[in-house]
């Protein structure tokens, strides 16, 4: 089966056929760094972390680049608030973004480009268009620069709107524009309220860059003119990529085959913002999830499907995949094994983590099955093994700490193993001697120590 994907230009799930055979350029916009990642930002860099290594698996050269947003109005105004240079408060919630996603094994992209660093390709970009008539300079003496949406007549394409169905753009001071709708590109320097430091040269007068012209030149500097897809949260379906399109094929850049949207994480309906006040970070949800459980959660759903975030939900797949964790350890380990088909099929059709994960049940089922009647289940052990490294849920990835090298964590869990082995056999001789108090007595005590006891035929197990 061919890899297929919903392409959201074109709202239908199409064949993916990369631009170069053998190769395929993925864009992702990455955040603006304003503040701590939470659960609603990270879904996005887990489902194209997954695509990303679906590709790969798929024998296909993956050029990926992700960017970050590290100058904005946003960003400004909080360091503003917070009595900081507005480029350490952008670093330093750089690097928690960056703990979030290592937290969460999102495997670094191929590049991640800082739009602080691109301005010069961003000016350039600005120039094309203004030559070929599709922006202009402000001529209130303002130095902002704007794109006209009404020279582009393909503007709206996208999310198929019409110009005159849009809302005004609110990205700027509407004063210097020729149409309400027209966007900025570049935003003249403010000195009475903005620092010195926010602001590069230009031949329209020192500024900064205007959002949505940053991933423009990013990717067309990393990517090329055309590339294969381009990836984003929904919401950034209009004004961001809408304006991206725009502007690029407007410079004669044929820009993405693809469009690519993860749907939201809400709460209470909402979507997930720190705006409304109901973000939840990263660092506090690890409080009491393991990264690799957070992951598991994220991937259970698929990409395009709204997630109504709960803790209950979050329970059940920590617990569903400790269960996995489980069998694995009962199981002799072997070789990784090949990918089953129904998860390759599932993977294939847009990228269906959803079947794909309920196949990785059934063969954990499987294996529980055999091993319960005494057989062996190397083969689903494999296949398990297989289908977790794909989705960047190898418990034995060093991402998460599992390389089998530290060799005080496996002394530790030997010294366990053999504590809770003695417990078990006193309250077998208890409950073979029907003394059924001492008996929950000792289940009690074991379950008191965060561990789980399950009576199977073959003997009681138990699993942290």
């Amino acid at each position: 089966m061919t890899f297929r994907l919903y392409d959201t230009a074109t709202r239908e799930v199409r064949d993916f056929v990369p631009l170069e055979e053998g190769k395929a350029g993925l864009y992702l916009c990455g955040l603006t760094v304003q503040s701590e990642p939470h659960v609603g930002h990270v879904r996005s860099g887990v489902v194209f972390d997954v695509l990303q290594r679906w590709l790969r698996h798929r024998g296909l050269d993956v050029t990926f680049i992700r960017n970050v947003t590290d100058i904005d109005d946003k960003i400004l105004t909080k360091a503003a608030e917070q009595g900081r240079p507005w480029y350490n408060l952008a670093y330093a919630m750089h690097r928690e973004l960056d703990r979030a996603y290592a937290a969460l094994n999102v495997a670094p992209p191929t590049y991640e480009p800082g739009a602080t660093g691109h301005v010069p390709e961003m000016v350039e970009l600005i120039g094309e268009l203004i030559a070929k008539g599709h922006a202009y300079a402000a001529e209130d003496g303002s130095g902002d620069v704007y794109f006209d949406v009404r020279s582009w007549p393909s503007y709206g394409e996208l999310t198929r709107q019409g110009i005159d169905d849009m809302e005004a753009a609110s990205d700027a001071d509407p004063r210097g524009k020729r149409d309400p709708r027209d966007f900025a590109l570049w935003k003249g320097w403010k000195k009475d309220s903005e620092p010195a430091t926010a602001a590069w040269p230009s031949p329209w007068g020192p500024g900064r860059p205007g959002w949505h012209i940053e991933c423009s030149a990013m990717a067309g500097k990393y990517l090329g003119p055309a590339f294969d897809i381009h990836g984003g949260g929904v919401d950034l379906r209009f004004p961001h990529h809408e304006n991206e399109q725009a502007q690029s094929r407007a410079a004669g850049r044929p820009f993405a085959s693809y469009w690519m949207h993860n749907a939201w994480i809400t709460t209470a309906g909402e979507k997930m913002s720190k705006s409304l006040g109901n973000s939840l970070t990263i660092p506090a949800v690890l409080e009491s999830y393991r990264g690799i459980e957070l992951r598991f959660y994220l991937l259970m759903a698929h990409y395009r499907s709204h997630v109504e975030f709960s803790f209950e939900a979050l329970d059940e797949a920590a617990a569903g995949f400790r269960r996995i964790e489980g069998f694995l350890d009962r199981a002799p380990v072997g070789e990784q094994g090949d990918l089953p088909e129904a998860f390759v099929t599932a993977m294939d059709d847009d990228l269906g983590t959803p079947a794909a994960v309920a196949v990785l049940y059934d063969t954990v089922r499987e294996g529980n099955r055999l091993l319960a009647a005494g057989d062996g289940a190397s083969a689903q052990v494999a296949d398990v093994l297989a289908m977790l490294d794909v989705l960047g849920l190898h418990p034995d990835d060093p991402a998460w700490g599992g390389s089998g090298d530290d060799a005080r964590l496996t002394q530790l869990s030997g010294a366990v193993d053999a504590l809770v082995a003695g417990l078990l056999e006193q309250r077998a001789q208890a409950r073979a001697d029907k003394d059924f108090a001492r008996a929950d007595a000792i289940r009690d005590q074991i379950k008191a120590a965060g561990i789980e006891i399950e009576d199977t035929p073959a003997g009681a197990r138990w699993t942290l």
